[in-house]
């Protein structure tokens, strides 16, 4: 819950160090506005789709509350996200299969924003250990959800193989001009 006055934190009502007044109020305003574009990419969805209908004169596309809340890592830290779920009935001609609702703004795999992506390889290539990670971006993050040492070792193979296929490239039908 954000508060607007912080408690003491005293050894003796045995509260751990908080966040900083201002990192809640960033988290919690990062928090709402994702959960506001999500509602509206929903809601968008739905109205677009909103003149189809089964032979019961049934709407295909309705809202299904909301999925499990998920903590998402992102530049403002950990934030809680609980993403409205859609109920598409549709099916494609084709495949026969039903379609589905996938979030542009938050696919449903996804844990850490982009721009957390790019940083690690930054701090792996500027020498932090695979067990730094996690208190190096608690930190700055607030939390390391997600980031454990296992997880960083799995990111650090994969780029390794981009490296490779990288560095393994053919250059024969290009020219570079050096100065």
């Amino acid at each position: 819950m954000l508060t607007v006055v912080p408690e003491e934190n005293t050894p003796e009502n045995g509260s751990a160090a908080r966040p900083s007044l201002i990192d809640e109020i960033v988290r919690e305003g990062a928090r709402r506005m994702l959960a506001a574009a999500l509602e509206a990419e929903v809601d968008a969805y739905i109205a677009a789709l909103a003149g189809e209908r089964d032979a019961r004169g049934r709407r295909l596309v309705v809202r299904n509350g909301h999925a499990q809340p998920r903590q998402v890592m992102t530049a403002a830290g950990a934030v809680e996200v609980t993403a409205p779920r859609v109920n598409d009935r549709r099916v494609d001609p084709d495949s026969g299969q039903r379609q589905r609702f996938s979030s542009a703004i938050l696919p449903p795999w996804c844990r850490r924003s982009p721009k957390i992506a790019e940083v690690l390889p930054l701090l792996y290539l500027h020498g932090l250990s695979s067990g730094d990670f996690v208190p190096a971006l608690e930190q700055f993050l607030g939390s390391g959800a997600g980031l454990s040492a296992s997880t960083v070792t799995q990111l650090t193979t994969s780029w390794q193989a981009d490296y490779q296929t990288f560095a393994n490239r053919d250059l024969a039908g290009v020219d570079y001009v050096y100065p």
